[in-house]
């Protein structure tokens, strides 16, 4: 399912690895749009992410990685550490206080892969942005 993201002030098209990771795109699909805010990752290296606290979608892991690739976006479930959604812009080994987590790879960045560190250098340097995704 192809989907667009706004980031800050870009745009990209991006694709939900139904086929992939099913459970964890359905879940993701019913909440489309989907609209949150982007802070710099604190562990994990080059990434940003958006916090949800104790929000559950209710899924395991599927086509997890502790090294999404950037342009990579992964949802971490929750467990030992609180649940999150985290977009890989450069070199990412997935993280926290708590130690290694793994993350479902559930999106896919197709678009302006060149621009994602300019994302988050703006991110690290000025703060939270807005970030949304929608069925494109």
């Amino acid at each position: 399912m192809k989907l667009k993201v706004y980031a800050g002030p870009y745009e990209f098209d991006a694709w939900l690895e139904c086929e992939k990771a099913p459970k964890t795109s359905e879940a993701f699909r019913k909440l489309l749009p989907y609209e949150g805010d982007i802070v710099h990752v604190r562990w994990s290296g080059e990434g940003v992410w958006i916090p949800l606290g104790d929000y559950t979608f209710g899924v395991d892991y599927e086509n997890h990685t502790s090294h999404p690739a950037p342009g990579h976006i992964i949802l971490y479930p929750g467990g030992i550490s609180e649940t999150e959604i985290l977009l890989a812009y450069g070199g990412v080994d997935f993280s926290s206080k708590m130690g290694q987590l793994a993350g479902n790879h559930f999106i896919t960045i197709t678009s302006n892969l060149d621009k994602l560190p300019e994302l988050g250098n703006a991110v690290l340097w000025k703060g939270a942005h807005k970030i949304r995704f929608e069925a494109a």
